[in-house]
C-alpha cells in the first residue's frame, strides 16, 4: 500500500512537471497568445525582411496588436510582402502608419513595429502600408563599414 501511494505521488509530480513545461513552451513560442480570427489583414512591402517569420509579433509602442500571418515574394516587384493580422480592438490605426522590422531580445527574434501617422482615415481589411523600413542585416552593415574603412585608407 505504501509503495502504491509513492508511485501515485511520483506520477502526479511528473504530470505537473510536464504540464509546466508545456505552458513554458507555449509562452516562449507565443502560440498561446495568437490573434483571433476577428482581426483584419494588412499588407506591407519590404526590400528585406531578414529573419522575420510567420507568427512573429506586430507591435505598436511595444504592445502586441497582431501577428505576421504570411510572408511571400511579390512576383512583379520581387519585394517581400508581409501579411499581418491586426486584432479588431486596434481598428483605428491611421492610413499613413509606417512599418519597420526590429530585433528584440538576446535571441534576435524579429517583429514588425507599426508607427501610427496622423491621417484621419484608418487602415481596413486588405490595405497596404506604403511607408516601410527593411530589417537591418548585420552582414551588410559590417560590409559597408569595411568598404568605407578600405576606401578611407587609400
Amino acid at each position: 500500500m505504501q509503495k502504491r501511494n509513492l508511485e501515485l505521488a511520483v506520477g502526479i509530480f511528473v504530470a505537473l512537471g510536464l504540464g509546466a513545461l508545456l505552458i513554458l513552451a507555449l509562452r516562449v513560442t507565443d502560440l498561446g497568445t495568437t490573434v483571433g480570427r476577428d482581426g483584419y489583414r494588412v499588407l506591407a512591402h519590404f526590400d528585406n525582411v531578414g529573419q522575420l517569420k510567420p507568427r512573429a509579433a506586430v507591435k505598436v509602442s511595444g504592445v502586441t496588436v497582431g501577428q505576421v500571418a504570411e510572408i511571400y515574394v511579390d512576383p512583379e516587384t520581387f519585394d517581400a510582402v508581409v501579411v499581418m493580422r491586426i486584432d479588431r480592438r486596434f481598428n483605428q490605426l491611421p492610413l499613413d502608419t509606417s512599418a519597420q522590422i526590429f530585433t528584440s531580445g538576446m535571441l534576435g527574434e524579429q517583429y514588425v513595429a507599426l508607427n501610427p501617422g496622423g491621417d484621419e482615415t484608418f487602415l481596413a481589411e486588405g490595405d497596404t502600408i506604403t511607408i516601410t523600413q527593411p530589417a537591418l542585416v548585420l552582414e551588410q552593415l559590417i560590409g559597408q563599414f569595411m568598404m568605407g574603412k578600405a576606401a578611407g585608407d587609400e
